[in-house]
């Protein structure tokens, strides 16, 4: 809290003050601002202090936000104000947003792409079974079936556009079989198109981690006797 003393010479000197209760967010008014947090009372040096180009409170949403705005585009910190009818609404933007921004962080990391739209998987499917015509024994058998599990993603993404998904991997298996290795799935109209040359890829950072995590998940619970 703040003295009645305090705000008494911090109104009379013209200084605005606001309340910060937690810690998370006074570490990100700090950086988009460019100041550091001090935890004494010390006069603080010029490599303390931080600028910014406008403060004022608006209203949102029924709800008085204070809010900090910076005119150059150099700031760490940007805010993004979703709102939404329902609860369910808000929750699917946070999660777009979230997985958008984290692609776009995994890019800058690693620039790979793949080509999307299940393409990717359809033709390691179709890798997978032929190394798999080349083993003997039982491990044939687990190789074809790791191969197919890779049919999910075009599959799920016919079914949730409204299309069947049976009819849309018969003809990615025909068209991958062809050599056309960057045919994925359309949404649009339920067909097969050339992915690349619509734009559609998938960062390879979030392509490998989600085949390698999903595999160890079908491992580990492959090698559990009992439960």
């Amino acid at each position: 809290t703040i003295g009645d003393l305090a705000m008494h010479f911090l109104e009379k000197a013209g200084i605005m003050v606001v309340k910060v209760m937690s810690k998370f967010e006074m570490r990100r008014l700090s950086q988009a601002v460019g100041a550091r947090l001090l935890a004494t009372f010390t006069a603080p040096t010029v490599e303390d202090l931080g600028s910014c180009d406008s403060v004022d409170v608006r209203e949102i949403g029924g709800k008085s936000v204070t809010v900090f705005e910076q005119e150059n585009d150099d700031s760490k910190l940007s805010t993004i104000v979703l709102r939404g009818a329902t609860q369910n609404v808000l929750d699917d933007l946070e999660r777009a947003v979230d997985d958008g921004v984290n692609v776009y962080k995994a890019l800058t990391k690693d620039g790979r792409y793949v080509s999307g739209g299940g393409s990717c998987e359809m033709e390691l499917q179709k890798e997978l079974t032929l190394i798999a015509e080349k083993v003997s024994g039982l491990d044939q058998y687990a190789m074809r079936k790791f191969a197919t599990s890779f049919e999910a993603v075009p599959r799920i993404l016919a079914e949730v556009s409204g299309y069947n998904g049976n009819d849309v991997v018969t003809q990615l298996q025909a068209d991958h079989s062809a050599g056309k290795k960057f045919s994925g799935v359309s949404v649009d109209d339920g067909s097969t198109r050339d992915v690349i040359e619509a734009g559609i890829v998938d960062a390879h950072t979030v392509k490998y981690w989600a085949i390698k995590l999903a595999t160890d998940t079908a491992v580990t619970v492959l090698s559990v006797d009992q439960i």
